[in-house]
């Protein structure tokens, strides 16, 4: 009986082994950067070889579907959005991105620009996309600058950190097959085929512990200061590499404390304040939406805008940079930014 026992399992670790081996060579790009939670500073960005780069949602970004040309058209103005949810948008074409670049070809300028927001996404992730996006040729990066997703990259940098350790525990995700199976548990059959009062049973839900470090002043004061360096780190790098910069500053709508509904613009006009320069310049949401009458009417919640929102958001872009000289002419013309 110890044979036969012993045998099964020197096939079993025979044909485990075999399985290894052929995901490792046929599979494992599938789940490049899946555990890293974002921080894989390729993910989401698939080099073809008919000279393409796509966008797809892999590795813990979940990019929108897109596709450009690995080396930028002759003459044309390349520009990346990079940002969370509320760059993102709906979809691409009705996104700022999107409709940024509409704008500028109806203007009879040669421009694309692309949509690289993640939900979910602050500073430190945004700052890995955009130090990857600006390596394809781009002209203008448009940061979308947020104070309020730094529990979410706190949280997957821990994640990423715990899957990279070699703690027993995580022995066995170090194998491509588990990986592999732990995706499809997880991705296919969890949650689509199991009913939902048992995919509640082992969901992690972190919602009371986030809900509760909002209420920390120190660690509020600790994101803030994240927010801070991790932007200035990424306009810095940007404009190293030749690139102009447009931040976007985020404002939310909501009731204020005497009662009233208003804007509110969380202190990023002020933080953003010292990065401005000859290559680096703002569009805030405060200066483009205050004073509107259809604010209810523009904000889905309290942070993300409808279309029409986006609009506007696009316009303001389009006017800085025709203002900045940074499409429609050579960058050496330039102004001084505001």
């Amino acid at each position: 009986m110890r044979t036969r026992v012993t045998q099964a399992f020197l096939m079993f670790f025979a044909l485990f082994a075999g399985v290894e081996v052929v995901s490792r060579v046929f599979f494992s790009r599938t789940l490049s950067g899946r555990f890293e939670y974002g921080y894989h500073p390729t993910a989401g960005f698939v080099e073809r070889g008919n000279g393409t780069v796509d966008l797809v949602r892999a590795g813990g970004r979940r990019f929108f579907p897109q596709t450009f040309a690995l080396k930028k058209p002759e003459g044309t103005t390349r520009i990346m959005v990079v940002g969370d949810s509320v760059a993102r948008g709906r979809n691409v074409p009705s996104s700022y991105a999107g409709q940024l670049g509409e704008i500028l070809r109806a203007r009879g300028i040669k421009a694309e620009a692309h949509n690289l927001a993640v939900p979910g996404y602050g500073a430190r992730r945004k700052e890995i996309t955009a130090a990857q996006a600006i390596t394809y040729g781009t002209d203008v990066l448009v940061l979308h600058v947020n104070g309020s997703n730094e529990y979410e990259d706190e949280r997957e940098w821990m994640r990423y950190l715990q899957f990279k350790s070699w703690h027993p525990q995580n022995w066995l995700m170090k194998s491509v097959v588990i990986q592999r199976w732990y995706e499809v548990k997880t991705e296919k059959m969890f949650w689509y085929w199991l009913p939902a009062e048992i995919r509640s049973q082992s969901a992690v839900s972190d919602a009371d512990a986030e809900v509760a470090a909002g209420m920390d002043a120190a660690k509020l004061a600790e994101w803030e200061q994240v927010v801070r360096d991790r932007t200035r780190a990424t306009v810095e790098h940007a404009v190293a590499a030749g690139v102009k910069v447009i931040l976007v500053t985020q404002a939310t709508f909501g009731e204020g404390a005497d009662g009233k509904m208003r804007l509110d613009g969380g202190g990023l006009d002020a933080m953003t304040a010292p990065l401005l320069g000859r290559d680096v310049t703002r569009v805030s949401m405060m200066e483009v939406l205050r004073g509107r009458q259809d604010l209810k009417d523009l904000f889905a919640d309290g942070a993300h805008v409808r279309e029409l929102g986006h609009e506007l958001l696009a316009q303001a872009i389009a006017r800085k940079l025709l203002k900045q000289g940074w499409v429609g002419q050579s960058h050496e013309s330039a102004g001084s930014a505001q």
